[in-house]
């Protein structure tokens, strides 16, 4: 049988099916064992198409660029991050501990005390003292925190969404993309702050402003940097840590860096005990301190404020109400900040020290100071008061007046009409000026010092005086009248020239120039006979401490500001008073004596607009085409000095020393004595005398005499001017007798 067949001799095994390609292959691969070689089996072929041969090689394709814009993307990423992490390590171990990043100035600061010991201005760059965020008002740290950055407590010192968004608003405004709004987070701002670890050296910036415009500057290459220090910080300090250098560094207009300064200079509060109306405005000064300093434009800087509240409510750090009434009772100045940190009286008393000590300090000092904060307002106040209602508007005239005690010691100075920025010209002490008859209380002071008396006689005569190498010199008086043999204390109190030469001439110029020489007037004096009618220039301040030597009994004075300078946190002064009382000039008798002569200009004669409720002394004085006009005087209590003019030496219209210089100077006095107990002046009435014969006058057949009009006196050009000749008298000889005797 075919099955018996088919193994014949051999076992049977399992049947199976013939393969159909099993004898094609034994015959290629031939036989002598008598049986059949099963091959291995054969994968069937693909099936290819030509569309699924495109397709990969097209797949190859991208698959390849993939693979190479991959490969070279993290390796780029993994270099980068091996570069930023260098570079983070880098900042990390130069980092210092956070002590000493909290200030960070390379100036020192002024502080100026008044007489109170009360801060009222500061100089330099001032550092408030070290304050934490642990420590500051919550209403401030919110305020910052909702301002600046968010996102603080999230990101580790740069936010990616924040650089975008920056970017985006850049260059919608049609900026560059690094230009205007940075979207530094607050940890990137102190990198900001400490100029990424650079050091000021003066050697290679100009100034430190210089070494502080580049710390801020843009760019891409200082963004770069900016990165890892920022990382570095994060990794270096908490977040407290970081906030507290950012609080102590920040530098927020006016002087103040910190805080703490500036919460003690706009509000004279600390850094810890900020309203939430306070903390807002200080926040908004960290987009551009200079422009929203509450000193500069105190509305502006409120208007930002309640943006700045509106965040901390939004970002729920303030309820609804206590944003409402933050909004309705924005932060206001403190007295001290309202004076504008001082003004000329600060300037002035800064110029008195030593620069070392003051202007280019590299320490913190304190100086204590003569100023009254009560008087200085009050000036200002009276000053701005007469201008706005006895001037007409527009004007461009200029006033200054110092105030002073006894002593010499300044209680208040204002150096101009508005009060200016610092620096700015102190009329009261660097301006000189024509006094005009502001002197002649001195040409009477050598007189009464010789022994005359106010009752004396002297003649107010026609007069010429023949000047060498000049020729002939007439005087004039300002009515252009005579009054003849009149007292001394009535040619003071009308203010009359001729006599005041006449008296001059008598007792000697030399001694006249020495009176008020040690009186304190240190410019030069006239040599000639015009000496007398105040041809001389001074400075307001020296000629109102000259009028307070007069006060005090006859005694110099050297006006001063400072009572003491030490550094902040020592004990012992380093400098002590810069002036006060020295030398005695004249008699106390003739102090007396005088003062009760200037105390009858202010009763009777071109002072009357400035009489008080008490008794008072001074002078008026008007000069060369009413260039200056003036009016110095004194209570028992302090002595005030005003005076009026053109910065620029245009003559003023209408204005005497007995006008508006009287009225401001009564203004002042009414005010800075409001309160005060009416003191009597330590002043002598003479004895009346009878002169030796009826007065001689001059003829006029039409008026005969007409009497000085309270208010009017001669002015300087018009007491110089003309060339009347001498008429010659009966008793000529006699009065010059007289006069020569001081009898």
């Amino acid at each position: 049988m075919a099955r018996t067949g088919a193994g014949s001799g051999r076992g049977q095994g399992p049947l199976v099916a013939d393969k159909r390609y099993g004898a094609a292959r034994s015959t290629a691969g031939g036989s002598g064992s008598g049986g059949r070689s099963t091959p291995p089996p054969r994968k069937p072929a693909p099936k290819r198409r030509v569309p699924q041969r495109q397709r990969g090689l097209i797949g190859g394709f991208v698959h390849f660029i993939w693979r190479l814009v991959w490969g070279t993307v993290w390796r780029s990423l993994a270099v980068g991050a091996l570069i930023l992490g260098c570079a983070i390590f880098y900042f990390y171990a130069q980092l210092p501990d956070v002590t000493a990043l909290l200030d960070g100035r390379a100036r020192g600061s002024v502080t100026l005390l008044d007489r109170n010991d009360t801060v009222f201005a500061w100089r330099g760059e001032t550092f408030g003292g070290q304050i934490t965020s642990d420590t500051v008002s919550p209403y401030l740290l919110h305020a910052v925190v909702a301002t600046e950055d968010k996102r603080f407590y999230r990101h580790f010192g740069i936010s990616p969404r924040g650089i975008l968004s920056a970017i985006r608003i850049n260059m919608a405004e049609g900026r560059g993309p690094l230009e205007g709004n940075g979207g530094s987070t607050i940890t990137q701002q102190v990198a900001k702050l400490l100029c990424l670890g650079v050091p000021y050296d003066p050697t290679q910036w100009k100034s430190e402003a210089a070494y502080e415009d580049d710390c801020r500057g843009g760019g891409v290459w200082r963004k770069i940097k900016e990165i890892p220090y920022a990382m570095a910080m994060e990794a270096k300090y908490s977040k407290a840590e970081i906030l507290t250098i950012y609080f102590n560094r920040a530098y927020l207009g006016a002087g103040a860096r910190g805080f703490e300064a500036a919460a003690q200079r706009y509000f004279g509060t600390s850094a810890n005990d900020l309203a939430p109306a306070q903390a807002a405005m200080l926040a908004g000064l960290l987009k551009a301190p200079s422009k929203y300093a509450p000193t500069n434009n105190l509305k502006r800087a409120q208007d930002r404020a309640s943006v700045i509240i509106t965040l901390m409510e939004e970002q729920g750090y303030l309820t609804k109400a206590e944003a409402e009434n933050a909004r309705a009772h924005p932060a206001q100045l403190s007295e001290a900040a309202q004076t504008k940190s001082g003004g000329f009286f600060a300037d002035w008393v800064m110029e008195a020290a030593p620069a070392f000590l003051t202007s280019e300090t590299t320490e913190d000092v304190v100086i204590k100071t003569t100023l009254d904060q009560r008087m200085q307002k009050a000036s200002e106040e009276a000053l701005a008061w007469v201008f706005e209602n006895k001037l007409k508007s527009g004007s461009n005239a200029q006033a200054a007046i110092v105030v002073m005690s006894a002593d010499g010691a300044v209680r208040a100075m204002v150096g101009g009409r508005k009060t200016e920025a610092a620096g700015s010209f102190n009329r009261a002490t660097q301006a000189l000026r024509q006094t005009g008859s502001s002197f002649k209380p001195f040409v009477y002071a050598a007189a009464l010092d010789l022994g005359w008396s106010p009752s004396d006689f002297v003649e107010d005569t026609p007069l010429t005086i023949n000047i060498p190498g000049s020729g002939p010199w007439t005087p004039k008086n300002y009515d252009g009248e005579f009054k003849g043999l009149i007292t001394l204390t009535k040619a003071l109190e009308e203010s009359r020239n001729i006599p005041a030469v006449r008296v001059s001439e008598a007792v000697g110029r030399d001694l006249v120039r020495k009176v008020a020489s040690e009186f304190g007037i240190e410019s030069d004096l006239a040599a000639g006979p015009a000496l007398a009618l105040g041809a001389s220039e001074s400075t307001l301040i020296e000629m109102t401490g000259a009028y307070a030597g007069i006060l005090n009994g006859g005694s110099s004075v050297t006006p001063y500001g400072m009572r003491e300078l030490k550094l902040k946190g020592e004990q012992e002064p380093l400098m002590g008073a810069g002036g006060g009382i020295g030398e005695r000039v004249i008699s106390q008798e003739a102090a007396e004596l005088l003062t009760y002569m200037m105390s009858q200009v202010v009763e009777h004669g071109t002072g009357t607009r400035a009489r008080l409720d008490r008794p008072a002394a001074g002078k008026t004085g008007t000069t060369t085409a009413g260039r200056d006009a003036w009016f110095i005087g004194f209570t028992a209590d302090y002595v005030a000095g005003v005076w009026m003019g053109y910065d620029d030496n245009t003559p003023l219209k209408g204005v005497t020393g007995g006008g508006l210089p009287a009225e401001i100077w009564h203004e002042v006095m009414v005010r800075i004595n409001d309160g005060l107990p009416v003191n009597e002046l330590p002043m002598i009435v003479p004895e009346p005398r009878v002169p030796p014969q009826p007065q001689y006058t001059e003829p006029d057949p039409n008026a005969g005499l007409r009497p000085t009009q309270p208010g009017t006196e001669q002015t300087l050009d018009e007491a110089m001017g003309g060339q009347q000749q001498p008429r010659r008298d009966p008793v000529e000889d006699l009065l010059r007798e007289i006069l020569g005797s001081g009898n």
